[in-house]
């Protein structure tokens, strides 16, 4: 169930061998072998194998996984090519296209920003079908603050964009040459109390090109 990429087992690897890393993945072979778990197995550390940690520029942290058939990937906030947009990508691409004055491509596949150093990490990284939150504090959360932890102590500069008040819980990992990033969730329940019109998006390419990076194409 391990399927992650050399740069990040090495780091996590510590983690692997807990006990509670332990427990949770005898959890997720039940659940896995008698029930309806999203996202498919091999794809459960996407986020990691997309961005390897020496590569990471950007973090967006989600909650976890969409819980309906045939739309999670692994990716936080990303639906597979030609998939409805759920709600909160939905605004995610409003706010870009208002901020940065350009038009988004036609797809929630969001691969195309991992590939360019985009961290987009689900706080969960598993959950039964049509039951959100399933897999809440079975242990992924300490992994994924582990995870949040090594890339906060990164030299070299990181953007986190924590949207809403779980994201933000991961503040006090990240060190102070990062640029944090903070507005409530893109959800239609929030995304309306200042998400729109955060601008994280040109903030975000205006820290990296200032600290010597390429700036990420949101479109």
């Amino acid at each position: 169930m391990i399927k992650i990429i050399k740069s990040w087992f090495s780091l996590l690897q510590d983690e692997f061998a807990k006990d509670y890393f332990k427990s949770l993945q005898s959890f997720l072979k039940d659940e896995y072998s008698n029930r309806t778990i999203f996202p498919q197995e091999e794809n459960i550390f996407n986020a990691l194998n997309y961005v390897p940690f020496d590569k990471v520029k950007v973090v967006i942290i989600g909650q976890d996984p969409y819980h309906e058939p045939g739309q999670a990937q692994g990716l936080s906030f990303s639906v597979p090519q030609n998939f409805p947009y759920p709600p909160s990508l939905v605004n995610i691409f409003k706010e870009i296209e208002d901020d940065l004055q350009i038009k988004c491509q036609p797809s929630g596949d969001l691969t195309r920003w991992a590939k360019q150093g985009v961290l987009l990490l689900n706080s969960v990284l598993t959950v039964r079908k049509g039951a959100a939150n399933s897999h809440k504090d079975k242990g992924w959360e300490r992994l994924t603050a582990k995870i949040i932890e090594l890339l906060g102590k990164k030299k070299e500069p990181v953007v986190f964009m924590l949207w809403g008040s779980f994201a933000q819980k991961f503040e006090p990992l990240i060190e102070k040459q990062h640029l944090v990033l903070k507005a409530p969730h893109p959800s239609p329940l929030s995304a309306y109390r200042g998400f729109f019109g955060c601008k994280h998006f040109s903030k975000c390419n205006e820290f990296l090109q200032k600290n010597g990076q390429t700036p990420i194409d949101w479109s």
